[in-house]
């Protein structure tokens, strides 16, 4: 089960961060997937081991968009496109540590190069978070305080596209722990 870091992550030893400040530098890494596969406890991990930074795309949703999600209606293709125009923005203007890890669910392939055409020229790999429904599920019921409700786990797998060969990204099983998920991606992300 994947599980939120606490709000004060311990930090990482002083040499183990300057290693990974070293060899991500100005990376930028969407960790991605349906609701309730661990985008924030994954991607908040990820930036506390690398001295780095995460940021959560759900406080970039519209009002409109959180009031639909939390009436259990899923967001279409148009929704989505200030969103995801606002993720690039946000991405270009980052000014914090390095590497950006950012939780953004980009379901289709589409939302993924909309992100990619608003960050220009940086490099943007995807880490997408795989799990099946039934383990999608169970966490979705022991998830507290969130918009997103478990009806929505159908329409997300609906419209999950995984990464094709033509996108620079790597897909993670998380039916594991969070630090084994972390270390998995750390062994797959490192230059």
């Amino acid at each position: 089960m994947i599980r939120r870091p606490p709000r004060s992550t311990p930090k990482p030893s002083s040499a183990a961060s300057d290693v990974y400040k070293r060899q991500l530098k100005n990376n930028i890494y969407i960790v991605m997937g349906v609701c309730g596969c661990g985008k924030s406890s994954v991607g908040g991990l990820l930036a506390s081991t690398t001295g780095g930074a995460f940021i959560d795309a759900d406080s970039f949703h519209p009002q409109k968009n959180v009031e639909k999600m939390s009436a259990g209606l899923p967001l279409n293709d148009s929704d989505r496109e200030d969103w995801l125009i606002a993720i690039g923005k946000a991405i270009n203007t980052h000014e914090g540590a390095w590497p950006l890890f950012f939780g953004c669910s980009a379901l289709k392939k589409k939302y993924r190069k909309t992100i990619i055409e608003e960050v220009h020229q940086q490099s943007v790999s995807f880490i997408h978070l795989d799990g099946d429904k039934e383990l999608i599920g169970k966490r979705m019921m022991e998830r507290e305080g969130h918009f997103m409700k478990i009806g929505m786990i159908d329409s997300q797998f609906q419209d999950l596209e995984g990464l094709q060969k033509d996108e620079n990204g790597i897909t993670i099983n998380i039916g594991m722990s969070l630090e084994k998920v972390c270390e998995n991606i750390l062994k797959k992300i490192k230059v």
